[in-house]
């Protein structure tokens, strides 16, 4: 343990912060700390974020963001948990975007504090627009936060937005995402390399990731897959899709084994990571549209 999970663990907290912790989040701030260490996977990150983690900052929407020195540039991730259309998706994870260049710059003006960033103050043409993809989808207000080089605060090493739809951020999550900022760093920067040594082998030259290969998922398996990230248990996937609970148990046994998953979580991250579940989401739209 660390020192903030020591005291944590042992009730030492001053306030204010002891006020603002309670007993539940205090052990989901400890237990996201102590199962951190165990993340190197972009799928484990992705089943961590949805656990602990999202006990202190309820989110949909992750976009994790990283210095890449080769490129000499920003490079950021998305997880969801709900659907988020792909265009939007695009534009939270372009460094270049004006919506994320405004967000950075919010971000830097706050000097280094975890920033809750409401859409609506962004401003400019470009921004706006995009802005505005972001509130239609949702999404009112974003928690943002991360690390800069020592004394060059306008020098990312790292940025983590969380945003959660229809629901505000409050300065209580935003306490949190300061306790917890120094392990979503490590996680995320430990995450990346693992990545890195997955894709390049030996000499310096590139093979192809063990995962970069997608399993036979079947088109029903993948729609199963889909219905199971939005939350829909085993009796409304088949009321959705006209088969049997035991026909949705099965499938769902086969996909657990086809990605090599623990659970039903750990399938749907791996299936985001391989982007299996594209199909299947445009389907859904257009069912849910009459299409």
């Amino acid at each position: 343990m660390n020192r903030v999970t020591e005291a944590i663990a042992g009730g030492m907290l001053a306030p204010p912060l002891d006020d603002l912790l309670s007993s539940q989040h205090a052990h989901a701030l400890v237990r996201a700390i102590e199962t951190a260490v165990d993340v190197r996977r972009r799928y484990q990150f992705f089943v961590w974020s949805q656990s602990y983690l999202q006990a202190l900052v309820p989110h949909h929407l992750a976009v994790c963001g990283v210095y890449q020195r080769a490129r000499k540039d920003m490079s950021f991730e998305a997880f969801n948990s709900i659907l988020v259309p792909q265009q939007l998706l695009s534009v939270v994870t372009d460094a270049g975007s004006a919506l994320l260049q405004q967000v950075v710059g919010c971000w830097i003006e706050r000097r280094g504090r975890a920033l809750t960033l409401d859409l609506q103050t962004l401003t400019g043409v470009a921004a706006g627009g995009e802005r505005d993809r972001l509130v239609d989808a949702g999404f009112h207000d974003l928690l943002v936060h991360g690390v800069s080089r020592p004394q060059r605060p306008s020098e990312l090493e790292s940025l983590f937005i969380f945003g959660s739809k229809c629901r505000r951020c409050t300065p209580q999550q935003a306490m949190y995402l300061e306790l917890l900022l120094p392990h979503v760093h490590a996680t995320w920067l430990r995450v990346q390399a693992t990545e890195r040594e997955l894709t390049v082998g030996q000499g310096g030259s590139t093979v192809a990731r063990p995962d970069s290969f997608r399993p036979p998922i079947t088109e029903r398996e993948s729609q199963i897959l889909y219905w199971v990230r939005e939350g829909k248990s085993n009796q409304e996937i088949g009321d959705q899709l006209g088969i049997s609970v035991l026909t949705v148990k099965n499938h769902v046994q086969k996909i657990l084994r086809k990605l090599g998953a623990a659970n039903r979580a750990q399938a749907v991250a791996k299936a985001m990571t391989l982007n299996l579940l594209g199909r299947a989401a445009a389907g859904a739209n257009g069912a849910e549209h009459g299409e």
